[in-house]
């Protein structure tokens, strides 16, 4: 039987970037891989939304292994597990988060370069290093596990598109198997981050890269496209803008919604 890993790896095609649609609950999952996800992937701030609590540095190592376990109980596609800062600052704590990974299911996660809680980088080198002992954890498996190496800081103004292509060659010499610099400035800076590297590069469809559309992410040598919370934050849209109609009196809102029926046959 094929590992979730290798099938997971497969879909890394040059020219044909695939959708890994981030999901947050075992219904998520379910309707999207019904619409045609080829493979999913747990995100954090989703999964924080659903405990209460905000992004960024809010979830353990045992809730986001038990949060991807859940997603994993219904998947019949690969999974990806968005496992943050790999819940610690040492090179050992991101080795041990791709072992636990690994051990319940997932055919990958990511490690992104941030100090958590909080918007600083870690220094150059430990962020090598980190990258270097997970992707090291990784290979040791008996079976095939995808590793993607986040340079956050671009996102998050800390340093700029330059800074997270050095970041980004150097995680793929210390082995990373696909490359992701979530939001960089624009289209152009992400086809120069493309072009700058020799793996599989993650591009998240958020914000003003949301206006684009499919052919022109493949043209500029994306591999991969990703969600983030971005369709979480849809349903949290429709959610507010409902409410707040409810709230003075205006129940409107409340007719658009999808029907039970349909529902019931992609969870079924």
């Amino acid at each position: 039987m094929t590992h979730p890993g290798e099938i997971f790896r497969a879909l890394h095609i040059a020219g044909d970037p695939f959708i890994m649609a981030n999901v947050w609950d075992r219904g998520s999952a379910k309707m999207m891989q019904v619409m045609g996800a080829k493979a999913l992937a747990t995100s954090s701030a989703a999964h924080a939304f659903t405990m209460g609590r905000p992004d960024g540095g809010t979830l353990t190592r045992d809730e986001a292994l038990a949060h991807a376990s859940e997603i994993l109980s219904v998947a019949t596609v690969p999974v990806q597990g968005d496992f943050e800062n790999g819940f610690g600052d040492s090179p050992d704590d991101c080795a041990e988060t791709v072992r636990m990974a690994a051990e319940i299911g997932l055919a990958g996660i990511c490690i992104e370069d941030i100090i958590l809680p909080g918007d600083a980088p870690y220094v150059f080198d430990l962020a090598v290093e980190r990258i270097r002992a997970a992707t090291s954890a990784a290979r040791a498996l008996s079976h095939d596990f995808v590793l993607t190496a986040r340079a956050d800081g671009v996102m998050l103004g800390v340093y700029d598109t330059d800074e997270a292509i050095k970041r980004l060659q150097a995680f793929s010499d210390a082995g990373a198997d696909c490359l992701y610099a979530p939001m960089p400035p624009n289209m152009a800076d992400l086809a120069r981050i493309c072009k700058s590297v020799d793996k599989p590069v993650n591009a998240l469809i958020a914000g003003d890269f949301a206006g684009h559309g499919h052919a022109k992410f493949a043209a500029i040598g994306v591999v991969r496209i990703s969600l983030g919370s971005a369709l979480a934050r849809v349903t949290h849209r429709a959610i507010f803008d409902a409410t707040q109609q409810m709230f003075t009196g205006d129940f409107s809102a409340l007719q658009n919604g999808i029907s039970g029926d349909t529902i019931d046959k992609m969870l079924t």
